[in-house]
């Protein structure tokens, strides 16, 4: 049985997960901060893809591949270069990620009605369905660790989830 002082990984090498430095700390105490929320984000995301590869069909898709599906399904339509836009990446590298999709039938690139020189894209119904499942799965995976949390440590998690919605936001809008 785990211990909540453990780490998710045994690459993690972070001692103390228990709060965030407070308002007023140093620079350095933030720089740690900051080092131990990406460490604890990549930890989740990578054990989550690890222990899901398999269960749901099809090819394995890469983190940028699966953001340009999720992006096209929020915003049906979207065209290319907003798309770049949006996920902070050279139109190019959006270009051939579409590329890679369209050939698996995971999207549809359609050409623009209003400039013929533009695409819009939109997801296929197997893509549609490969992120539902792919959601249904992770939120079962997560829902059940979360479960074998203490509850003190459940309602911390719940807790910190403006957080880190307000941290989102922060890191959109910082140049």
């Amino acid at each position: 049985m785990r211990t909540t002082d453990q780490t998710p990984s045994s690459a993690d090498t972070s001692t103390d997960t228990s709060a965030p430095a407070p308002a007023g700390t140093s620079a350095s105490a933030s720089a740690a901060s900051a080092d131990e929320v990406v460490g604890i984000v990549a930890a989740i995301r990578r054990i989550s893809r690890r222990r899901l590869r398999g269960t749901v069909p099809g090819p394995m898709l890469r983190g940028t591949q699966l953001e340009l599906l999720r992006l096209v399904e929020t915003e049906p339509g979207i065209g290319v270069a907003a798309a770049a836009r949006a996920l902070h990446l050279a139109g190019n590298s959006v270009s051939t990620l579409v590329n890679q999709l369209v050939e698996r039938d995971l999207l549809h690139r359609e050409t623009d009605p209003n400039d013929r020189r533009a695409a819009r894209l939109r997801l296929t119904e197997q893509a549609t369905t490969r992120l539902l499942d792919w959601r249904r799965a992770r939120s079962q995976l997560i829902t059940v660790a979360l479960d074998r949390l203490p509850p003190a440590d459940r309602e911390a998690v719940a807790a910190a989830l403006p957080a880190f919605r307000r941290l989102i936001t922060e890191l959109e809008v910082t140049p």
